[in-house]
Formats: structure tokens, sequence, C-alpha cells
């Protein structure tokens, strides 16, 4: 299993939903707002700046085998060309536990 936690601009959130939701593997999204502080490059002489920025974060838990699908996925959907688009990140889950009924790892999702 992998965790896929993608940080994308807000506006591009129902468009990497509706994206997400044709795909049938993917079983279901988390979704937060998050802030943080981003690199801002200044013109030619300027000082390099930090600025906060507001995003989403979606996190979703799926199969190993269909990860890099929804990586490109959300990549495609996400993307407006400018910078701030966000980043995808993919880190393996060790073990997944459904609370209300005990089933474990691919169950689980």
């Amino acid at each position: 299993m992998k965790e896929i936690k993608a940080i994308i601009r807000t506006d591009r959130l129902s468009v990497v939903l509706r994206a997400l939701h044709k795909m049938p593997d993917v079983p279901g999204v988390t979704v937060s707002v998050v802030r943080g502080f981003g690199r801002r490059y200044p013109p030619e002489g300027g000082e390099l700046m930090f600025d906060e920025v507001h995003m989403t974060k979606v996190e979703i838990v799926v199969p190993s085998a269909v990860a890099n699908d929804v990586v490109s996925t959300i990549e495609r959907a996400a993307h407006s060309g400018n910078m701030g688009d966000g980043n995808i990140f993919v880190i393996p889950v060790e073990q997944a536990v459904k609370i209300r009924s005990g089933q474990r790892d691919g169950e689980a999702l």
C-alpha cells in the first residue's frame, strides 16, 4: 500500500477530485486546508523571500499497484503551469486497520 499526499492549489481541488472519482481503485480521499511558507524568487538583485501560502492537501491510501496511476491523475488535474502548482509525495504504508470492522491492510481500504 502507498499513501499519496498532494499539496495543490485550492482552486484545482474540484478538478482533482473529479479525476480521482473516475478511478475505480481509489477508496476515498481526505482533504485538508493547509498553510505553509513557499519561496518567492525576487527580481534580479532582490533578496529571496518566504511568503505564507494557503493550499489544499489531498491524502489517499491505495494499493501499490495503482499508486503511479493515481499520482499521474493528480499531476494532470492539478497542473496549471504556474509557479506554486504544488507537490506530490508517495509514502509506503506498513499497516492499515478499519476500526469498525477490524479489517486489515488491503481489506481496510
